[in-house]
């Protein structure tokens, strides 16, 4: 799986946007990725050093429109630590 492929987008909430100043940030990943493809992918895409890699399945909500009803889709969120040394993700840099 190539790193690009990995990781779908960032992970704009304003929890997320908390985390921004210990260096911590969010991204929705690939579901079948694991922790050490998602950090490889990280660090090849921006460039930075990664100490940790927390993952979560986030379930799709219901949704109704009228008398219909389904599910959005499941995720995988991956909420990503860098090293004290590593340099900041330039993306993220401007919302802080």
């Amino acid at each position: 799986m190539a790193a690009h492929d990995i990781i779908i987008r960032p992970l704009l909430s304003e929890k997320s946007y908390a985390g921004i100043q210990n260096k911590k940030y969010s991204f929705v990943v690939a579901k079948n990725a694991n922790k050490t493809q998602i950090k490889l992918a990280i660090e090849e895409i921006f460039g930075v050093s990664v100490e940790k890699v927390n993952t979560a399945i986030v379930g799709g909500k219901l949704k109704r429109q009228g008398r219909n009803e389904g599910y959005t889709p499941d995720y995988k969120k991956a909420i990503v630590q860098l090293k004290k040394d590593s340099k900041s993700i330039e993306f993220f840099d401007s919302l802080s």
